[in-house]
């Protein structure tokens, strides 16, 4: 797993590494190639635009390039780091556990979950608590 830091924010790469990996070992993944790329607003609104068609910043956008269950679990988990300083500063706590939220929720994606859906989002919010608490984190995650 590598981290992809373009605009050098403070990151504590190993725990967002190993957050991420929590989910891919807990989800039985044997082995996986995947970056967590952390970029500023402009960036990732262009890629929400461009691919989602939402024209907005975004906290999380994932690229699977393999298929669930493949192999090798390939893909990149793209995170915008000023969408996370926000939220966690409306939710007053620290941008590092956001951050690694985003990490668990990206992971969770490249796994196969979705939350598009009432029933499909509250399994993903079920699966965040789960490697948040397995993590020795706070439940952030939302309701």
């Amino acid at each position: 797993m590598s981290v992809a830091n373009p605009y050098e924010y403070p990151l504590e790469f190993q725990r967002l590494k190993d957050a991420a990996a929590a989910v891919f070992q807990g989800e039985g993944v044997r082995a996986c190639k995947v970056t967590l790329a952390f970029v500023d607003n402009a960036h990732i609104h262009r890629l929400n635009n461009q691919f989602l068609k939402h024209d907005e910043p975004t906290d999380v956008l994932t690229f699977p390039y393999t298929e669930p269950g493949a192999k090798t679990l390939e893909g990149e988990v793209v995170i915008g780091y000023e969408v996370a300083k926000e939220y966690a500063a409306d939710r007053n706590h620290d941008v590092s556990l956001e951050l690694l939220l985003y990490a668990i929720h990206g992971a969770l994606h490249l796994c196969g979950y979705g939350d598009t859906d009432d029933r499909s989002e509250r399994e993903m919010r079920s699966k965040e608590r789960h490697y948040l608490a397995k993590l020795g984190l706070p439940d952030i995650a939302g309701a």
